[in-house]
């Protein structure tokens, strides 16, 4: 039995999602859909004409879905289904401020996987994030393991690759790591991050990494305000589909994602950003790292953030 992927949403996100994807030549077949008429098919055949030169044989299908659930039945037996669905922002809009509007969509989106594609493991891109991933749980009421967001590995990649650029060094060199929530609340962690192997405290000095710790909070805010139109795609689906890469090998890489907490860092009953090891099914387990104490109250300050968000939701 092939792997097969579903991407909800053909905008650049979902479709740059979809390329990499295909370009990784593990799955038979990459579903992209969008409720724009022939949008996702002009895309999927683009996309299974660029084979031949990237050397790939996955297979990509576009589908147009419908507002009462037309055409999902193309993403059944998807192993992973990435939801992209919803708006980006706009220049001086937070994330918070596509709450109502994308949990509508999102909402949709989570009870078709559900009906054609009740054993997917649900990977969550829609912002805002934290409450987002929340919100498709409910709505799928899968097992909360199989349903989790994309948010850390984004910030964690633009963390480290501010600091190559500000130390001039090669962004293999450079280890960093982001938790909390996906945005005012985002938990950077200097303790456990490293330049060759060097603690970065040892290695920059502490105004500095604030510096960088406020520029990666704003990264995506940044990004909006110099495209005028939508928000950062590259990055943000590079790391989507590396963890869609993770479920369908199984591979047990240890990511920082957005996942249920359940009494790790003494925090109970929230999605929240935290490293985990990912496999078949979803989160095999939360991986929990030694924080100072600091970090570990920053974490805790994000998680009452994100409940107090995420308990709005279930009216949505």
């Amino acid at each position: 039995m092939g792997k097969k992927v579903t991407v909800v949403g053909a905008g650049f996100y979902g479709s740059t999602t979809a390329q990499r994807l295909a370009e990784y030549d593990v799955f038979d077949t990459v579903v992209i859909t969008d409720i724009v008429e022939g949008k996702p098919a002009g895309i999927a055949l683009d996309l299974n004409q660029s084979r031949p030169v990237e050397g790939f044989e996955t297979k990509v299908v576009g589908v147009t879905t419908g507002p009462n659930g037309e055409g999902y039945e193309a993403i059944e037996g998807s192993d992973v289904v990435v939801i992209t669905a919803g708006l980006p922002r706009k220049p001086g809009m937070s994330r918070m401020d596509l709450l109502e509007t994308n949990a509508k969509i999102v909402r949709q989106v989570a009870e078709n996987v559900a009906k054609y594609a009740p054993n997917a493991v649900v990977l969550v891109v829609s912002n805002p994030l934290d409450e987002m991933t929340a919100l498709a749980q409910l709505a799928t009421q899968f097992p909360k393991n199989r349903v989790l967001g994309q948010a850390g590995m984004l910030d964690t990649a633009r963390f480290t690759n501010f600091v190559a650029e500000a130390l001039s060094v090669p962004v293999k060199s450079v280890k960093t790591l982001t938790l909390g929530s996906h945005g005012d609340t985002m938990v950077p962690v200097p303790s456990k991050s490293t330049v060759n192997g060097k603690p970065l405290r040892d290695v920059m000095p502490a105004e500095q990494i604030e510096e960088l710790v406020v520029k990666t909070r704003n990264g995506g805010a940044e990004v909006v305000a110099l495209l005028k139109t939508g928000s950062a795609y590259y990055a943000p689906s590079a790391a989507a589909a590396r963890m869609a890469k993770a479920v369908a090998e199984d591979s047990g890489d240890v990511m920082p994602v957005c996942a249920w907490v359940d009494g790790q860092y003494g925090i109970s009953g929230v999605y929240l950003g935290v490293e985990a090891e990912i496999g078949a099914e979803g989160v095999k387990r939360v991986v929990e790292t030694d924080l100072d104490a600091d970090e570990l109250a920053a974490l805790k300050e994000a998680a009452e953030a994100v409940r107090a968000k995420q308990s709005d939701i279930s009216n949505m």
